[in-house]
């Protein structure tokens, strides 16, 4: 019934000039493949695709997944008038006709509007929030699509009003099976002509989709128009398929969802003193052509926060990886940057000054404010010895040990606790040493807010 939906804005054209993930595009949701999670037997969503009973819908994930082919079966399957439109060409006076003519449609006809939006994540603010009052008073359905983290890219008031379903990267069988099942579509390219393919050339194309169907598709479909036919027969080999595909794509966005994912990685994999994660996360960011003056940031970041005294070393290390990384440039940098991640990742770990230093900073925020002790005031002024400042203080290092116990206003040990790994080890020993000296000399442990 909604077939052409899709089409109605686009000249008619021959079937064998649409490309092959078009020409095979699942019509029913049982030719859909993956995506059991969410669409699965008895989910919520497929039984509201399947009683027409649908609110309003963020499909997000990798290019590929199905969501398109998921609205386009919505499309063929419901009662409610269907308005594709797409974020990259469309704008708000459009935006107001097509919501203007569902709130029409609406209580003339008494027939609801799906509002169908590609990539809504391009619609900037202005867009999103024209569509709130008719998603509030249920004047349209929406069905948004988006590649990017709908958490980031659309606006709050329009996430709140609708449902966001996550579709994950198509299984390497998934792939394998939509690639078998497009072998056999009346609508493939060459009806005519029997094609012959190994399944191994066919799992080497569903590998090198990484997730991606209509990328797999793609590949397929080139194989098919550029292999020998003869006597109406095609024969597709691995030379052949491994002629036409294209560099390896990377899924990457350096402003996107997948930037944090990775670069969170990335960061963890160090922290868990894994060396060899951390440079392939590194690697990925690297040939997707992540600037390394990002990656060298994160290093030094992570030298103060996950190894910290453990081994002062790492933080001068990923500092000298940051300055060689500005004046030496890719692609020699990635040598320095592999040799700052190794020596990181193989450092002992601890974050004691990344949590003394947020304890400090909550005390400082929520706690009694700590006067300055009499003996630490400035006296470097004309009266202020008349004000008593500086009185009792007394110069450490005139003592032997270069050490002498007085008050320094807070008691020791209430932001800073070193761990025993590392240099820090040696931390914890003069500390406790130190504070023992304290006791001996009558200096008062007191609470922060006495």
């Amino acid at each position: 019934m909604m077939d052409n939906l899709f089409e109605k804005s686009e000249p008619r054209r021959s079937s064998a000039h649409v490309p092959l993930a078009r020409r095979v595009t699942p019509r029913t949701i049982d030719e859909l493949v993956g995506q059991d999670a969410i669409l699965g037997p008895g989910k919520a969503l497929r039984r509201a695709i399947e009683t027409d009973s649908l609110t309003s819908l963020i499909l997000w994930g990798p290019p590929g997944t199905g969501k398109t082919a998921l609205a386009r079966i919505i499309a063929r399957n419901t009662q409610s008038y269907f308005e594709p439109i797409n974020a990259v060409t469309s704008n708000v006076r459009e935006l107001r006709t097509v919501l203007e003519k569902a709130r029409f449609r609406l209580q003339k006809e008494q027939r609801r509007t799906i509002l169908f939006i590609d990539e809504i994540h391009r619609f900037n603010r202005t867009q999103q929030d024209a569509l709130l009052p008719d998603v509030e008073m249920g004047h349209v359905i929406l069905i948004g699509v988006t590649t990017e983290n709908p958490y980031f890219s659309v606006v709050s008031p329009l996430l709140s009003r609708s449902q966001v379903f996550h579709f994950e990267p198509l299984s390497e069988e998934n792939i394998f099976q939509i690639l078998r099942q497009a072998l056999r579509h009346p609508n493939r390219a060459f009806q005519d002509y029997e094609i012959n393919i190994d399944e191994d050339v066919l799992r080497f194309i569903a590998r090198y989709g990484e997730g991606d169907a209509r990328r797999a598709l793609n590949a397929l479909e080139l194989a098919m128009l550029t292999a020998q036919k003869n006597e109406k027969k095609i024969h597709i080999d691995l030379a052949l398929v491994q002629d036409c595909v294209s560099e390896k794509l990377l899924h990457y966005d350096k402003t996107g969802d997948e930037h944090y994912d990775i670069a969170s990685a990335f960061i963890k994999s160090i922290r868990g003193s894994h060396p060899d994660s951390a440079l392939y996360w590194m690697a990925r960011m690297l040939e997707a052509g992540e600037p390394p003056r990002f990656i060298a940031r994160r290093l030094c970041i992570s030298a103060a926060e996950d190894i910290g005294n453990a081994d002062p070393m790492a933080l001068v290390v990923a500092v000298s990886a940051w300055q060689a990384t500005e004046f030496i440039g890719m692609p020699e940098a990635r040598i320095i940057l592999a040799q700052a991640v190794t020596y990181l990742a193989c450092a002992p770990k601890s974050n004691s000054a990344y949590v003394a230093i947020e304890k400090a900073i909550e005390a400082v925020k929520q706690q009694t404010t700590v006067p300055v002790p009499q003996a630490l005031r400035d006296t470097h002024y004309r009266g202020a010895e008349i004000l008593g400042h500086g009185m009792g203080y007394q110069y450490p290092h005139d003592a032997e040990e270069g050490y002498i116990p007085q008050d320094y206003g807070l008691p020791r040990g209430i932001f800073y606790q070193p761990l025993p790994r590392g240099i820090e080890n040696l931390f914890l020993e003069r500390l406790k040493h130190w504070e023992e000296m304290d006791k001996q000399a009558g200096i008062k442990q007191k609470e922060q807010n006495e």
